[in-house]
């Protein structure tokens, strides 16, 4: 009791001493004490949260960059432009469409993969799997990105330049086996959606055609418009303006069912190659670790947009949004299917 009266005698009590020399007084100072540590706590946590939330809100708040690794011109690249205009409306900075075209795709996706996982740095890809070809290219969409959004599917279709004296796939079938490894069809590279969708074309057919690879789709186009090249199975959004210049004759699409873009215009597997299938994807991905909610938002919104989903159809593109979950194992079972082809094609970087 001494040290309580000595202690007592001082201005403050230490919550120990306190407790000791009076337990029945200091109890309920005591749990103000630790009422008052827990709102502390909770007024913390809440100003995390609160803080995070404003960041999200302000996002973005500097240009954002979207990486085409295609060059201009090619159905990703156009689609890429639709969707940036929207964005530009929607976060008021500058969007900033980068085409780092070359290997099939594999140069944009390594640019890519090395920039800062901070949400300010964003690729929107298609269907091109030339890193499955490549086995050195140390990228790939399934472990290098993480899937952000689904932006649509577009088909595939036959078009050849308007000398080539063909209409219809059986003719083209006859032609190329009459001129085994004469006729030359343009693509966007190696393990791009017009290589893929070719050679896969070529084997179910049992013809022999020449592939010239371009650093994208909008110049291996107009090669073939130019007739430098005879042939391409291109996507429609890529195909569609020289087609619609009559620059370029469409004789069939690679989708499951006509293409209301394409008019008139057989499928390829009721035309002579049954159970051909060739339809191209687009969505968006960003560096390893990025958190997707916010780009997922933007890019949904703009899909939203009736403006948007016209001009994307317009180039025969049909909209398929998907949580970000559903769209990473969507691009898991897609690599997968595309690795068997080309296996089975015995698709090559020749």
């Amino acid at each position: 009791m001494k040290s309580c009266n000595k202690a007592a005698g001082r201005k403050r009590l230490s919550e120990q001493t306190a407790y000791q020399c009076n337990p029945e007084k200091t109890g309920d100072h005591m749990k103000a004490i630790a009422k008052g540590r827990l709102a502390g706590a909770v007024l913390v946590a809440a100003t995390a949260v609160f803080a995070a939330m404003n960041a999200s809100a302000a996002w973005p708040e500097r240009p954002v960059r979207i990486v085409v690794p295609w060059a201009p011109g090619g159905s990703t690249d156009i689609n890429t432009r639709i969707l940036a205009a929207d964005l530009n409306k929607q976060f008021k900075q500058q969007v900033i469409v980068e085409n780092r075209a070359g290997a099939g795709s594999i140069v944009g996706l390594q640019f890519t993969s090395q920039l800062p996982p901070d949400g300010y740095n964003y690729l929107i890809n298609s269907t091109g799997y030339g890193f499955l070809i490549n086995k050195k290219s140390n990228v790939d969409l399934v472990n290098t990105f993480t899937s952000v959004a689904m932006i649509g599917v577009a088909d595939s279709a036959l078009v050849v330049n308007p000398y080539l004296p063909v209409t219809t796939v059986k003719e083209l079938i006859a032609l190329a086996k009459k001129r085994p490894g004469e006729l030359l069809y343009s693509s966007s590279g190696i393990g791009g959606f017009p290589h893929m969708n070719t050679e896969l074309f070529k084997m179910m057919a049992g013809i022999n055609l020449v592939h010239v690879p371009f650093k994208g789709g909008g110049p291996a186009i107009a090669d073939t418009a130019a007739g430098f090249t005879q042939l391409q199975i291109g996507s429609v959004p890529t195909v569609i303006g020289q087609v619609r210049a009559n620059r370029l004759r469409a004789i069939a699409v690679g989708g499951p069912k006509r293409n209301p873009a394409l008019p008139g215009l057989p499928t390829i597997s009721e035309s002579g190659v049954p159970g051909y299938e060739s339809q191209i994807w687009f969505g968006v991905f960003a560096p390893k670790k990025t958190n997707p909610d916010n780009m997922h938002k933007a890019i949904n919104a703009a899909l939203d947009n009736p403006e948007v989903v016209k001009r994307l159809n317009e180039q025969g593109t049909e909209v398929q949004k998907m949580t970000t979950e559903a769209f990473a194992k969507y691009m898991v079972s897609e690599q997968e299917k595309w690795a068997k082809v080309i296996k089975i094609a015995n698709i090559t970087g020749d």
